[in-house]
This record gives C-alpha cells, structure tokens and sequence, in this order.
C-alpha cells in the first residue's frame, strides 16, 4: 500500500474556475483509494500550513501534482506552496545543494535525502498535444517535460523521481472529459497500480 499526497493547484481566476484541476483531481482520490492506498490531500488554493504540508510530503510514497498551464507553467499558488513548503524542508527533504567538497563544480542538485520516493504530474492545458511534440510548432518539440523542466528539477533536487506526465489537451477548444478521466485512470493504473496488501 502507498501513501498518496495529492495536491491541487486548480484555481478561480478570470476565466477559470479549476472545476477540470477538480474533477481529475477527486477521480485520482477515488481511484487509487478504490485500489487500496492511502490517500491524504491539498487543495492550495483553499489554504495550507507549510509544516504541515512538509509532514505530508515526508510522509507521501508517492506525490501527485493537478494543475493547469498558464502562461506556459502552472499558476502562481503551485511556486508559492513549492518555495513554503520545500524551504520549510531544509534539512528534513535536502542536507545540502550536494556539491562535492573537493570540486564544487560538481554534483549540484544531490543533496536530497527523499530518494525512493516518486512524482507525478497531471496536467491540463488548452494547447494540442502538436503544440507540445511538433519541432515546427510553439514549444519546437520539447514535449511536456521539456516544458516543465524546472518543477522536474525541483523534485530532484529534494531527492525523488518521476513517473510519467499526464496531460489533457484542447481542454477549452475541444473539451473532452470523458476521454480525460478514462485516460487519467489508465494512467494511473499503468504507472501506480493497486495496493499491494
């Protein structure tokens, strides 16, 4: 059985309403609670205590991150809970930035001590999936990931490693959420798995 944190980083702004960040993030609570593990959760935007997101995340086998893209990341709430909570994590999720003493050069970003444990990103995004995978096209063919390096690394640095990203597309030009939700579930499924009771 694993410890599941989920953490939603949808929220009501302008036009958006995180009602998509909410829905794949409760048929994720659903879904791998029905498996067997055990799941704790966050909604950001409703209000947080970094102490205690710490403890759930030390706590987490497995952390799943729900977000939107906006404006080619995840919205603001999603940097503040990261800069809170992993600061408040100094010398609990990381010793050190990991530099080697001899030659400070190197081994930057080894300095986490929460290794074993895994990430995961959810994501949604109005851009087609073109947009992302295309050379020719908006992001030159970096993929999500490539798009969201910098939260990957964010993750390694405090010791953990990915699982794979799942992204819904056109999810304002052609939205589809039955498509995301069996897609999200097959995902889940293939990359977590139920409980191991």
């Amino acid at each position: 059985m694993a410890n599941i944190f989920l953490i939603n980083s949808g929220k009501k702004f302008e036009h958006s309403n995180g009602q998509l960040s909410e829905t794949l993030h409760n048929e994720a609570k659903a879904f791998l609670g029905g498996m067997g593990h055990t799941i704790v959760e966050t909604h950001i935007d409703k209000g947080y205590q970094p102490k205690e997101e710490l403890d759930k995340l030390v706590a987490a086998d497995i952390v799943i991150h729900q977000f939107p893209g906006w404006w080619m990341s995840y919205p603001w709430i999603t940097k503040k809970w990261i800069d809170e909570v992993f600061m408040q994590g100094a010398g609990v999720i990381f010793t050190s930035d990991g530099r080697h003493r001899v030659d400070p050069t190197k081994d930057y970003g080894k300095g986490g001590t929460q290794h074993g444990k895994k990430y995961m990103f959810s994501t949604t995004w109005n851009a087609p999936i073109e947009a992302f995978n295309d050379p020719q096209e908006f992001f030159e063919g970096k993929g999500i990931d490539g798009v969201l390096l910098h939260f990957h690394k964010a993750h390694q640095f405090v010791g953990m490693s990915g699982l794979p990203t799942y992204i819904c597309n056109d999810v304002m030009k052609s939205p589809q959420i039955d498509k995301y939700i069996d897609g999200y579930k097959a995902h889940l499924q293939k990359h977590i798995g139920a409980s191991k009771k």
